[in-house]
């Protein structure tokens, strides 16, 4: 693959002067609503300083008890986008953080975190950091958002990722169980194909290594715009496996649920992830399916409704 250009596979161009990306533009959905929906949705600010924000999502239809209205689990989650690409308003991020907070239901606060390489990592470490504590804050204080407030049921919160954002809520779920966020508890991490690399090729990324979604030179190309420069893909925030300080941390984390399919070049990362994650005592309901490929669930309906199942099923 000598030839093959990842820039024109993503069609981005990196100015390497200023360390910024153009990109293609994405497909945004409006929060308007129409008469049926099952959800609602809005926008709100999480920090003016990092200019991130967040869709809320709400059931239109709250359940209750007793003529009381019950308090649903809140989901905290991050899109994909392999750190460069894609928003919380991206249609397809929308679609599913609908879909999830009508079958489960539940609220969710989808974070617009900040992308690489104008911002490298840490930094969307510390942006689902700052949600974690925005949503802490609007429970407890009077005039917070409403939906949270009123609607959420903050001792039960989940934090959700997708692809990059798998590993974005792998990291920052580490820091959270260090913190005392009560009334605000941690139940449970969701991780969905979650991204990982290395130096040393595994077999499933040699495997596929002319993948059509996401080619070697592709993920290679992802981690070099997103890393702390002068650093490699054995550094911890793309290679957890390799770095043996954090290990005693891990053994503080709650339930995880890990997600994977078979054709991702990522599968034996996430494996081998869980056999980490395992070794160190953390209860795990790991989910490997033989056939599929990465992000498989946002282009085949049958695939979604099965993770939405899994999903529902570990945070009910």
């Amino acid at each position: 693959m000598s030839k093959f250009d990842p820039y024109t596979h993503l069609n981005i161009s990196h100015d390497p002067a200023t360390d910024t990306l153009t990109r293609p533009p994405t497909t945004p959905t409006n929060t308007d609503p129409t008469p049926g929906d099952p959800v609602v949705s809005k926008d709100v600010t999480l920090n003016p300083e990092t200019r991130t924000w967040a869709r809320i999502f709400r059931p239109t239809k709250l359940p209750s008890n007793d003529n009381t209205v019950a308090r649903l689990p809140i989901i905290i989650y991050f899109h994909h986008g392999g750190w460069i690409l894609l928003s919380a308003a991206d249609a397809a991020a929308h679609t599913n953080c609908s879909q999830i907070t009508s079958e489960v239901p539940a609220i969710i606060v989808s974070v617009n975190y900040r992308l690489a390489p104008e911002s490298r990592l840490p930094a969307q470490h510390h942006d689902a950091l700052d949600a974690i504590h925005w949503v802490r804050a609007q429970a407890q204080n009077p005039k917070g958002e409403n939906w949270i407030r009123d609607y959420a049921d903050v001792s039960r919160c989940y934090l959700y990722g997708c692809g990059c954002g798998g590993n974005i809520v792998f990291f920052s779920g580490l820091k959270a169980y260090q913190l005392q966020l009560e009334p605000l508890k941690i139940s449970g991490i969701i991780m969905n194909q979650p991204m990982f690399g290395g130096v040393q090729r595994t077999n499933s990324e040699l495997r596929f290594a002319t993948d059509q979604l996401l080619p070697l030179p592709v993920l290679d190309l992802m981690w070099d715009l997103a890393l702390p420069k002068a650093t490699d893909r054995n550094h911890r925030y793309c290679n957890p496996m390799a770095d043996e300080v954090h290990k005693d941390l891990i053994k503080r984390l709650g339930r995880c649920l890990v997600i994977g399919f078979g054709g991702d070049p990522m599968i034996d990362r996430q494996q081998e992830f869980v056999t980490m994650l395992v070794a160190c005592g953390v209860r795990v309901d790991a989910r490997f399916v033989d056939l599929g490929f990465h992000n498989v669930d946002f282009v085949d309906s049958r695939r979604a409704a099965a993770i939405l199942n899994i999903v529902k099923e570990f945070i009910i």
